[in-house]
């Protein structure tokens, strides 16, 4: 069947066909903020993978691997099937990467840009505002049932396009690029509120500058720049899980809109 034969028959057909239907489920996997951490090893990652995989052979009867998978065509199909799963996964990834962009805008303005830590899904830095939004994001994502929500989606994606189905097409390619106007959008309402709090704690900085010269500006604009930043936060922060709820529903929906027929 697969042009590589252990003389075990059926058995191999079999793992052939895991194997090939593990490719989209590993290619979403790979690409999904919560599933894809560097924190997560390789080995959970796999595991996980494979339990999916059984169960998607079991659902999906229909659902098997190509006449000669190390073909051309084979390879083709295989290319196909991480491509669904790496979009699946980068819709989510860009839902994820929103509260960081607002980090970003609220760290520059509040002079903590200097405050950084080690980003444990990616290894690289990020500010440690970030990582506060980052670890919020998540826990509104596993307590919302998100998670359970996208590997639903990710296993239903093999009903509306089975193996060598035809998902390549330009209305998928739209809905991958729109989605991320919708990234910076929501990245602006996270950091509207705070940023409106630091532009009026700048401006009362400048008036004072302008009425009492003497005074030394930045040793007095820094620590005003903080604390103004850190009350908005505080006081933002029920405005600020709902955006993200919504976020992650957006999410979902465009994921949803990935695999419609």
């Amino acid at each position: 069947m697969i042009g590589l034969s252990f003389g075990l028959g059926g058995i191999e057909a079999e793992f052939w066909r895991l194997v090939f239907v593990m490719t989209r489920i590993g290619g979403a996997m790979l690409a999904a903020p919560l599933f894809g951490s560097a924190g997560v090893p390789p080995q959970v990652r796999v595991i996980a993978t494979g339990a999916i995989a059984v169960f998607v052979c079991s659902w999906f009867p229909a659902v098997t691997a190509p006449a000669d998978l190390l073909s051309l065509s084979g390879m083709v199909t295989v290319a196909g099937e991480v491509a669904i799963g790496l979009s699946l996964g980068f819709v989510l990834q860009l839902a994820f990467a929103a509260p960081i962009v607002a980090a970003e805008v609220i760290s520059g303005a509040m002079g903590m840009s200097m405050a950084t830590a080690v980003d444990p899904a990616s290894g690289a830095q990020s500010p440690a505002l970030g990582q506060y939004f980052s670890v919020v994001m998540t826990l509104l994502f596993l307590a919302l049932g998100a998670h359970l929500h996208w590997i639903a989606l990710l296993v239903e994606s093999y009903r509306s396009f089975p193996p060598g189905g035809g998902w390549f097409s330009a209305d998928r390619m739209e809905v991958i690029v729109s989605f991320g106007s919708v990234l910076f959008e929501n990245a602006v309402l996270i950091a509207l509120p705070v940023t409106l709090v630091l532009m009026l704690a700048q401006l009362v900085t400048g008036v004072l500058g302008r009425s009492a010269p003497s005074l030394n500006l930045f040793a007095l604009g820094l620590p005003l720049g903080v604390l103004a930043g850190l009350a908005a936060l505080i006081a933002s922060f029920p405005v600020l899980g709902e955006q993200m709820t919504g976020l992650i529903g957006v999410a979902l929906d465009f994921s949803e809109g990935l695999i419609t027929p």
